[in-house]
């Protein structure tokens, strides 16, 4: 065994950059956020991996009547009801091709309000992607798009990262 080694105790209530120089010390380590990145209609979208709270294939919706035309509905997420929105609808998503998956995002409440939970209708989830680098994140964000506070760069293509709280401005789910 080298002279060289030698275990360090780190404690038991140590924070993650404590137990990340502990590790490997001298080592400069940047912060990393991952972001869900799915498409809706031709458009890319992401949300911070901690606002998501799971993704599904297609469940049974049940329409509401008189509901705004991007609220496809509702359904049953084990006991829960929630509302399900589609933000491609602005882009004329075509009659009769229903999305294959739903992304469920939840916000989380303080102590006047309670969670939201919402779903959001995907054609197609890309993956999580991992954001090392300044670069990699735009904060610019195109004018038309509210709901959007900044762009994410992942393989050569570009996503809109969007803010739950100004989804739910710009898209009110039924509230139930």
């Amino acid at each position: 065994m080298s002279e060289e080694f030698q275990l360090t105790p780190i404690p038991a209530d140590a924070e993650l950059g404590e137990l990340l120089e502990a590790m490997d010390p001298g080592v400069e380590r940047t912060p990393e956020s991952q972001y869900c990145v799915f498409r809706s209609g031709r458009e890319r979208f992401c949300f911070p991996v901690l606002d998501v709270e799971e993704v599904l294939e297609w469940p049974l919706v049940t329409k509401l009547p008189l509901s705004p035309a991007y609220v496809l509905g509702i359904f049953n997420l084990r006991g829960a009801i929630v509302p399900l929105i589609d933000i491609a609808l602005t882009e004329g998503r075509r009659t009769g091709l229903l999305p294959k998956h739903v992304v469920v995002a939840s916000l989380r409440g303080d102590g006047n309000h309670d969670d939201i939970r919402l779903g959001i209708a995907a054609d197609e989830v890309v993956g999580t992607y991992s954001v090392k680098e300044a670069e990699d994140l735009i904060q610019q964000a195109p004018e038309n798009v509210p709901h959007c506070v900044g762009m994410l760069r992942h393989d050569d293509r570009l996503a809109l990262v969007i803010d739950l709280r100004r989804l739910l401005e710009v898209y009110p789910g039924p509230s139930i």
